[in-house]
């Protein structure tokens, strides 16, 4: 038997292990994420600004923002009204007209 032909051989099957166990990771994290829960970030309804969280706990000058992208540490393409945002899948969130 050849040596180089077996050491492939063993490269090869757990190569293929590792592609599995990367599909079983993949599946387990999609499943995770498919809640019906949009993405939520604290936004100022005014100015659009990103906030810290604790700015939408009582008191703050902040409201949740679903849905959406943040860019510039500006929020868009979401909605300060959770019921108009819909949970995307691995894509992201989705509102009802413009898609995100």
């Amino acid at each position: 038997m050849d040596t180089s032909s077996s050491t492939n051989q063993r490269r090869m099957r757990s190569g293929t292990v590792a592609l599995g166990g990367m599909g079983l990771l993949a599946a387990a994290l999609v499943a995770c994420g498919s809640s019906n829960e949009p993405d939520k970030r604290c936004a100022d309804r005014v100015t659009m600004e990103k906030l810290n969280t604790k700015e939408c706990k009582s008191g703050g000058r902040g409201s949740y923002y679903y849905g959406g992208s943040t860019a510039n540490n500006r929020v868009s393409g979401g909605s300060f009204d959770k019921s108009a945002v819909t949970r995307g899948g691995i894509g992201g969130s989705h509102t009802g007209s413009s898609g995100g």
